[in-house]
């Protein structure tokens, strides 16, 4: 293997490179990593004739299932357009929604600590009916359509409301499914009732489980795998407003995600 670590230039430099791009954080429309901010990047990362190959860096817990669906078609519709080989290199976390995006790359790399899987859907928010009841407030709402106030967090779920959001959750699910066992095929390895739960794995794990297809970090996977040196970034800096948003979201809401919930270890 060789090594050095790759880079980076600001202008395409006379010597061999390839062409990068970093997707951080939370993925949402309103989150620097969207459809509406990515797509741009990879655009332009895949139609760099000089540039031998594409690398995408992830660190994500995932998000929503739209955006999520929509970065990774277009890197596979990227791919067959300009016949090069993409990565996805892994970095603290490549789970859920993030890990969906990984599956539009040609292989994927993550650390031995990468917190990787997480390969289901999950809904979340709050019912207030205790709360409004103490504070002896009463609520008025008018739908026209039956179920147009399905899931009011100031009214109690009913089974008819639970069965519901559970058809819609395994729905998105078997979506999910059927993306990864395309992209990874007879790579996977491990139980389908195990690796589509929604549990997660260290990196390590996750390559015995054909989740990734081996342990590495840019540093040495760019020398090792496109015989480079040097990357261009077409990475978009992140706004300070994409910082302070950093998938906060109103808890008033129901959210339908590809995201992962886990407490990060540290060391």
């Amino acid at each position: 293997m060789l090594h050095g670590l790759p880079t980076k230039v600001h202008e395409k430099p006379e010597k061999p490179y390839v062409a990068l791009v970093r997707l951080n954080g939370f993925i949402s429309t309103e989150s620097a990593f969207s459809a509406e901010k990515v797509l741009p990047q990879l655009q332009a990362a895949f139609s760099d004739k000089e540039a031998k190959g594409v690398v995408i860096v992830i660190n994500s817990g995932g998000g929503s299932p739209v955006q999520a669906s929509i970065i990774q078609e277009k890197i596979v519709q990227l791919k067959k357009q300009y016949h090069k080989k993409v990565i996805v290199v892994g970095e603290d976390v490549l789970a859920s929604g993030a890990y969906l995006v990984a599956m539009g790359a040609d292989e994927v790399y993550v650390n031995p600590d990468t917190v990787t899987g997480s390969i289901g859907v999950i809904m979340e928010g709050f019912g207030f009916t205790d709360a409004i009841k103490k504070l002896g407030v009463s609520r008025r709402v008018y739908t026209a359509g039956d179920h147009k106030d399905r899931l009011d967090p100031f009214t109690p779920a009913s089974d008819a409301d639970k069965q519901k959001m559970m058809s819609i959750l395994d729905e998105a699910h078997e979506h999910f499914i059927a993306i990864v066992t395309n992209a990874r095929g007879s790579r996977l390895k491990g139980d389908p009732s195990v690796l589509f739960s929604g549990d997660f794995w260290l990196g390590s794990q996750a390559v015995k489980l054909g989740l990734v297809d081996g342990l590495g970090n840019q540093s040495d996977l760019v020398p090792h795998i496109f015989h480079v040196h040097q990357y261009v970034d077409y990475s978009e800096e992140p706004s300070i407003v994409d910082y302070l948003f950093k998938g906060l979201k109103s808890e008033l809401d129901w959210n339908l995600s590809y995201h992962h919930h886990t407490l990060m270890a540290r060391v």
